[in-house]
């Protein structure tokens, strides 16, 4: 027979990596899953400048890292999967997913992400860049920041990239990989090393 506190483990991993199984779970795990959450939380709302929404689930395993003047702020329902990193200012909607490995930092200007956007395993959003300039190395190169605004809707495919300056529109979609350097229109389809314009979600 198996060991129900072991198969209870699992489970937590299950969810940690594909968080969004939590808000389907059913009636017999809610109770148990819910004290977890609560748990994992508190712990972290103690130890960093992080405001959470009703429902959210985060992973243990995510690294969220919020401070003074540099938050965190998470709405309702958001869902951060193990292994992602998350690093303030940061403000997320509601109904936001950051999958299992993306990393999002907000650097000065900060990253907005609106309601019902989907982050992708691997997609790495960067709200700051070095300098280039040929008088000095690239460790001694100054850092700007200009911030990243997400629209709702929005899905940002797996490995992507979007660079800090970026505008990207609602319902609009980021194929898988790409790198994105220029502002994206609302419902448009870019894709590629940089992103173009591909299609229309409205032509789907």
């Amino acid at each position: 027979m198996r060991d129900p506190e072991a198969l209870r483990e699992q489970h937590k991993r299950r969810l940690a990596w594909m968080p969004w199984l939590y808000f389907a779970l059913k009636a017999r795990h809610r109770d148990w899953a819910r004290a977890w959450q609560a748990e994992v939380q508190a712990r972290l709302l103690a130890q960093e400048t992080v405001q959470l929404g009703e429902g959210c689930f985060i992973a243990p395993e995510a690294a969220i890292f919020g401070e003074p003047g540099r938050p965190v702020i998470l709405g309702d329902r958001c869902a951060v999967a193990a292994q992602a990193f998350l690093h303030g200012p940061i403000t997320l909607g509601h109904d936001v997913s950051v999958n299992a490995g993306a990393r999002l930092d907000g650097g000065r200007k900060g990253l907005i992400i609106g309601d019902g956007t989907r982050i992708a395993s691997g997609a790495a959003l960067y709200a700051f860049d070095h300098g280039l300039k040929p008088d000095r190395d690239i460790r001694d190169q100054p850092v700007r920041s200009r911030g990243i605004r997400i629209g709702r809707d929005v899905w940002i495919g797996a490995n992507a990239g979007v660079t800090d300056g970026v505008s990207i529109g609602d319902h609009a979609v980021v194929a898988m990989g790409a790198v994105v350097v220029r502002d994206v229109p609302e419902w448009s389809i870019v894709a590629g090393v940089p992103a173009v314009a591909v299609g229309d979600r409205r032509d789907r």
